[in-house]
């Protein structure tokens, strides 16, 4: 059974209408790269799914569970997903484990003691134990963008959702980025992540997406999609990064 099923989802935005019966399917432990033009819906997408937006038609599942069913919690929903966005949205007078602790004591009432061990067990994950008790602005891009990922990962996420996670990165910082979401796939964690970042879906996905129109347009493993599209739209789009 899938992990996340997305069954005939629509949304739109006034007269914009941004997803119009889309489909997705995701299992356990793969990992989704969303690819599109700007205003395709990939962000849209994972705000439906993190409940961030309410959708207008559709059914979205998380396990066995309707999530778009009016009468579920959205924060015990949240509990049960990581999102990650392109901006770190770390509180900058706030140490980096005050960052990580807020929400599981504030939202989910994880005493302190509690909180404050599996914030640091997840900076030791993800290889910034020793920034504990520094604040956002004395870190590189790239490590304020893991303490982002350490903050989605305390609560044990089922499924992780990121968007855009390198795009406001300097090149040299993305592979810090790449090398944490290889090794968390590598632990079995299933993600859907969206990303202008070819080379960088190429490396971490088991599935792309090319999302046009409203929908997926055509998906497949990195190499085939990538490298070798079916379809004109796709390879009209992809020849703007890998020169088809």
């Amino acid at each position: 059974m899938s992990l996340l099923s997305v069954r005939g989802l629509r949304k739109s935005f006034g007269s914009n209408v941004v997803l119009d019966g889309f489909d997705l399917e995701v299992s356990a432990g793969e990992c989704v790269v969303l690819i599109g033009a700007s205003g395709s819906g990939k962000s849209t997408l994972l705000r439906c799914v993190n409940l961030l937006e309410t959708v207008d038609d559709g059914v979205i599942h998380l396990g066995s569970e309707d999530i778009t069913d009016p009468r579920v919690d959205p924060d015990r929903v949240r509990s049960r997903m990581g999102m990650v966005f392109q901006a770190y949205n770390l509180f900058p007078h706030l140490s980096v484990l005050d960052n990580i602790t807020l929400a599981p004591m504030r939202v989910h009432g994880r005493p302190r003691a509690d909180a404050t061990a599996a914030a640091r067990a997840i900076l030791e994950r993800v290889g910034l134990a020793d920034k504990a008790s520094v604040r956002p602005d004395e870190l590189s891009g790239g490590q304020q963008q893991r303490v982002a990922i350490a903050r989605a990962l305390v609560n044990s996420p089922e499924l992780m959702l990121l968007d855009e996670v390198t795009s406001a990165l300097d090149p040299e910082l993305v592979g810090e980025v790449l090398d944490l979401l290889i090794s968390l796939k590598a632990e079995g964690m299933t993600m859907v992540l969206a990303t202008h970042e070819m080379a960088f879906a190429k490396q971490v996905a088991d599935r792309v997406c090319f999302l046009h129109g409203g929908a997926i347009h055509e998906e497949g493993p990195p190499a085939a999609l990538l490298g070798a599209p079916s379809r004109e739209r796709t390879r009209a789009f992809l020849s703007r990064f890998v020169g088809l």
